[in-house]
């Protein structure tokens, strides 16, 4: 039978109008192409299952199935809508607009969730919760096989009309997330976002059959990382990286690096990620250059985090694509 097609209007006021499923009362959708079965949780600002200040809202994905393999699922224990990464899946996350101008008590904005309150003169922080002020409007419209949200947001200086759609291309075991972010205040928007790809391979524990693999021959920064290194959690391999154990979960064992190699080419936005002892994989690109690249994980999820810089002037758009590609690997 045909899907229906249909628009979901929700905003700060945002009476709870909407909810596909019963069992846990988070407004959800789902979408397939016939190749890849996905999961999307929808932004809600009273009913949301993520309604934290770091990600943006839209295009959190709990569960993505494809060949018999599962790539999203939840990677941490406890879980409530305002932790800052109780979060699944390609979730995105912008850099701050105005925070550094703001005195305590004054607000900025977050790209995909609001206006917020500036609680005091300490440095920005991901991992806070800052108080939503005004967190403007949210339009979901779903169909067979793809989601569209846009989020508006109207503010003093900072206004724009962001727009994200994750879709399904039909005959092709492929999720595209398109964005599209329009500037409709009166000043420049300048940020970078970065994709946390929170992706968790059958649920496998981080260890190594998994291989990370770039474009380009990798070094990590010295300053601050922790568990890479000859003997340590991560190894980095001319343009890959393996790892030397499995990471323990009961020590809360972690790993961090920032990056380099890549050029301002988007040729070098191409990673893959393949897990030797299920099969499953995935290849990740972009249509835009990296601008910053860091590499974490725990025992349940690691991730590549990908930036890219973005700059639009009052009245212009910036469009970014990303793709992921999910194929199997050979089992070792």
């Amino acid at each position: 039978m045909k899907k229906s097609f249909f628009s979901i209007f929700l905003s700060l006021a945002c009476i709870p109008i909407f909810s596909l499923t019963e069992s846990t009362g988070f407004p959800q959708a789902n979408i397939s192409n016939g190749i890849i079965f996905l999961r999307s949780f929808l932004p809600d600002a009273l009913k949301g299952y993520y309604r934290g200040t770091r990600f943006d809202w839209s295009g959190v994905i709990p569960s993505l199935e494809f060949n018999g393999h599962s790539y999203c699922a939840q990677w941490f224990e406890k879980y409530d809508p305002t932790t800052h990464d109780a979060i699944m899946g390609p979730v995105e996350s912008f850099s701050p607009l105005g925070y550094d101008d703001a005195r305590p008590g004054g607000s900025f904005v977050q790209i995909g969730v609001g206006v917020l309150s500036k609680k005091d003169e300490s440095t920005y922080s991901p991992f806070k919760y800052y108080p939503i002020l005004n967190a403007g409007s949210w339009k979901v419209l779903q169909k067979a096989t793809s989601i569209e949200f846009i989020h508006i947001l109207r503010d003093r200086q900072y206004s724009y009309r962001y727009k994200k759609t994750i879709a399904l291309p039909k005959g092709k075991p492929v999720l595209v997330l398109m964005h599209s972010l329009r500037n409709t205040g009166s000043k420049t928007i300048e940020t970078s976002v970065y994709n946390h790809n929170l992706f968790v391979f059958d649920h496998q524990v981080t260890g190594p059959p998994f291989v990370t693999k770039f474009p380009f021959m990798i070094s990590a920064d010295p300053q601050g990382q922790h568990g890479f290194g000859p003997g340590s959690i991560a190894l980095i391999q001319k343009n890959q990286i393996v790892f030397n154990r499995e990471l323990l979960k009961a020590a809360n064992e972690q790993f961090y690096s920032n990056l380099h190699g890549y050029s301002n080419d988007s040729k070098d936005y191409n990673i893959r990620i393949e897990n030797h002892k299920t099969g499953a994989a995935l290849k990740i690109t972009s249509d835009r250059p990296i601008s910053k690249l860091a590499f974490w994980g725990s025992a349940t999820v690691f991730s590549p985090e990908p930036y890219i810089q973005i700059r639009v002037k009052p009245g212009q758009i910036f469009n970014w694509n990303i793709y992921y590609e999910f194929y199997t690997c050979e089992l070792q």
